[in-house]
């Protein structure tokens, strides 16, 4: 017997690197979460419309429309919506301080669970080197990813001709690289030793594209990851429990996603 999947609410939701804009995002997917989860607060923190590919090239299709037209309703029906630009969206941040559409630009934030810890909510660009340092080697790098993403893009089409969810491929080989797997444990320890020195429990963050919930010295280290790679979001619970969400939820051989709400088996 199949059962319908209902929505279920959070307290918040932290979603970052969404790249509006380019092809490596995956809106279908992303769609499709924000159909099946709701949030009191959702977090968008950076890198939600990627205005460096924008400007070289226009890729903008309805999804991205629907995307943006679905996060707007939903603030409209009461949730709060905070927006920490990241560096792909960066000329937001002239705006902090302001409210648009409903959505509060922040430089960052400090969001306070529900069990009374303080987590810092940052994109996280500023504690990467080579961004803060040599902008243009970020955008060279980033014509070489966008190369990697559109492979990733034909390898998953095989996969579902095949019957296979979605995985990234380029995920895969990031983490097989041993000097990008370097550059995320230093990215990781620099964003840990800011939450600790402004005394606060944890830090929330996006940038790197790589979902992670760890302590380290002390401090609780959250990367709610990507909507080009992972697919992932954090949520906070009622009861302020954190967790990392992987969408679409595998039920069987078969996605939520490619299944529809309506034929999802239990």
């Amino acid at each position: 017997m199949s059962r319908q999947l209902k929505a279920r609410t959070y307290r918040s939701l932290f979603i970052s690197d969404l790249h509006l804009g380019t092809k490596g995002f995956q809106a279908e997917l992303f769609l499709d979460f924000l159909k099946h989860h709701d949030a009191e607060t959702i977090y968008l923190v950076g890198d939600i419309i990627d205005f460096w590919r924008l400007k070289r090239t226009w890729y903008w299709p309805q999804q991205h429309n629907d995307v943006i037209q679905k996060l707007l309703r939903k603030g409209r029906k009461g949730t709060r919506l905070v927006y920490v630009p990241g560096n792909h969206d960066e000329f937001l941040r002239e705006y902090i301080g302001t409210r648009f559409g409903g959505i509060e630009v922040m430089r960052r934030a400090i969001h306070t669970t529900a069990n009374d810890e303080k987590l810092l909510v940052i994109h996280g660009d500023e504690f990467d080197v080579v961004v803060r340092y040599a902008r243009w080697l970020a955008m060279l790098g980033d014509v070489g990813y966008a190369f990697a993403l559109t492979c990733n893009t034909h390898f998953n089409y095989v996969r579902r001709k095949l019957g296979f969810p979605y995985w990234s491929l380029s995920a895969w080989l990031k983490l097989k690289v041993k000097n990008a797997v370097n550059f995320i444990g230093e990215f990781e320890q620099a964003l840990a030793a800011e939450a600790a020195s402004i005394d606060v429990h944890g830090v929330v963050c996006g940038h790197i594209h790589h979902p992670a919930d760890r302590m380290m010295d002390g401090v609780r280290y959250l990367n709610c990851g990507d909507w080009v790679e992972s697919c992932t979001a954090l949520a906070e619970r009622e009861d302020g429990t954190l967790e990392i969400i992987h969408w679409p939820v595998v039920l069987g051989t078969m996605t939520a996603a490619e299944l529809g709400p309506e034929q999802a088996a239990a």
